[in-house]
């Protein structure tokens, strides 16, 4: 039984609004439907239901059969491109085809509709030997390192929303979502509720908020590291030149002395500039500094963080569009004002990161930062790339 496609309205102005539905569409184009499946095994894949069902029963998800004209029955999903605006009471689960091949299909009439209703839409049989197509599609699709660089054609790509947008493209890439969807959901919504319960203590409204303001107002990270980098720039400034480490830490550990800080905290600061000064050794032979590039602030670590808790908190329904969008502008303003270029941002928000959780393996935050960065300044489709800074 070959794939069926019901013909629907045709923009001629459609423009399918990511990579998932370009794929798509061309393939049935060229009546490649294994293509098709394949590409659904890659894509994210998304189903509607009501926010009072889901918060009632978070674990439990219902893919109801719906009754389309001239008796079809379908089992409808969307791609994430295809995901409807942003609505309090409507939220998605986030699935895979394999889940999609696993489920229960009672009724053997049923199909599976991608995308229904859209110029982009296609209806595929769902019989036990094609589901065990969809199954050997996924089971072969090909496997990254899980970051991937996504963007909407429909998203802001073009002024200050798009700024803020692009000040959190490093948490978005390494998450694999579109780094320019202000939209119905990041992940899905029981697993954006599930990391701000888990990651930020977050479980509603007036905590999300609370921790938005502290990573706006860059209190979030800890106060150690700017301090260090401050009187390092200001013995820049007072002689002319960059001081040497010892300098630096000598100063540094003075200062804090001289503020009221006793010995434990004293050695923190002398051993945050050992750390710092081996961190940006690193990030020069790996890219993130020029030569002889050093960071100056590592406030981009919060305002990066705070664009991305916006969108886990406008998908958590604690907030509607309009106020993270504004959320979102204020941070782009805020790192605007801290940064004078992408990659200098990119290299506080790298060594904020770094400081706070790395411990100096150089592990999973570091190559995160390494490979968000080398994406962000070199893919021409990058916001970096096509966002000025100034």
């Amino acid at each position: 039984m070959s794939p069926r496609r019901k013909p629907a309205p045709q923009a001629a102005s459609w423009t399918p609004p990511s990579e998932t539905e370009q794929l798509l569409h061309e393939a049935g184009l060229r009546g490649d439907f294994a293509a098709q499946i394949r590409v659904l095994a890659q894509a994210e894949l998304f189903i509607g239901a009501p926010r009072a069902e889901v918060d009632a029963e978070p674990a439990s998800v219902y893919w109801r059969p719906q009754q389309l004209p001239k008796g079809l029955v379908v089992r409808p999903l969307l791609t994430r491109g295809m995901l409807p605006p942003w609505q309090p009471d409507r939220v998605f689960h986030r699935i895979t085809l394999q889940w999609a091949a696993e489920c229960a299909w009672r009724d053997p009439r049923a199909l599976l509709a991608v995308n229904g209703g859209t110029p982009g839409q296609l209806l595929l049989p769902a019989t036990p030997e094609h589901r065990a197509g969809w199954l050997r599609a996924y089971r072969e699709r090909e496997h990254g390192s899980g970051d991937r660089f996504t963007a909407l054609r429909h998203g802001p790509l073009h002024g200050p929303l798009a700024f803020g947008l692009a000040c959190g493209a490093h948490l978005a890439f390494g998450n694999g979502v579109p780094w320019n969807d202000v939209g119905s959901h990041y992940r899905d919504y029981t697993e954006d509720l599930d990391s701000l319960r888990e990651a930020w203590g977050v479980t509603e409204r007036a905590g999300w908020r609370k921790q938005l303001d502290a990573l706006l107002d860059g209190r979030n990270s800890p106060p150690e590291p700017d301090f260090t980098l401050r009187v390092r720039e200001e013995l820049r400034h007072a002689r002319g030149a960059v001081p040497t480490p010892d300098e630096w830490r000598e100063t540094a550990a003075g200062h804090a002395q001289d503020l009221g800080a006793g010995p434990a905290a004293v050695r923190h600061i002398e051993e945050l500039v050992r750390r710092i000064v081996r961190y940006e050794a690193r990030f020069r032979a790996e890219g993130l500094l020029p030569p002889e590039g050093r960071v100056r602030r590592t406030v981009a670590y919060d305002y990066g963080r705070a664009v991305n808790l916006t969108r886990w908190g406008l998908s958590a329904r604690f907030c509607a569009p309009p106020e993270a969008e504004q959320a979102i502008v204020h941070a782009g303003a805020l790192a605007r004002s801290a940064y004078a270029s992408w990659e200098e941002y990119s290299a506080g928000y790298a060594l904020g990161r770094v400081l706070r959780f790395d411990g100096e393996e150089y592990g999973c935050f570091h190559e995160g930062n390494v490979a968000a960065h080398r994406a962000l300044t070199a893919h021409e489709g990058s916001p970096w790339r096509n966002i000025p800074w100034h």
